[in-house]
């Protein structure tokens, strides 16, 4: 079993800056393209960023310029650093990974149960 557990989120004003933790533990053989999404109310769950194993990095076209991720393998690990927030930044975040547990069992998606950010004035 894998588990994915996110930390970070919480209130803050338009321009402030919150970084966003993932922490990956069970049977992990080693970890895939890991990434975050969000899911503002009433809006599907969308992709924010992502990043490969080799540390190469994906961005939305709305956080591009503003928010870095990053990992640490060694750790399994997934960070994600926002700056100059925006209100409509504000939604549930995920942490998403690609797990190899086994050979037999292969690669598999596993998801945290997400971290809620609110940026308001």
């Amino acid at each position: 079993q894998v588990q994915l557990v996110e930390s970070g989120g919480g209130l803050v004003q338009p321009g402030g800056s919150l970084r966003l933790s993932c922490a990956a533990s069970g049977s992990i053989d080693s970890i895939n393209a890991m990434g975050w999404y969000r899911q503002a109310p009433g809006n599907q769950r969308e992709l924010v960023a992502s990043i490969t194993s080799g540390g190469s990095a994906n961005y939305a076209d709305s956080v591009k310029g503003r928010f870095t991720i990053s990992r640490d393998n060694a750790k399994n690990t997934l960070i994600l650093q926002m700056n100059v927030l925006e209100t409509e930044d504000t939604g549930v975040y995920y942490c998403n990974a690609y797990v190899r547990v086994s050979p037999e069992i292969g690669t598999k998606a596993y998801w945290g149960e997400g971290t809620l950010v609110t940026v308001s004035p």
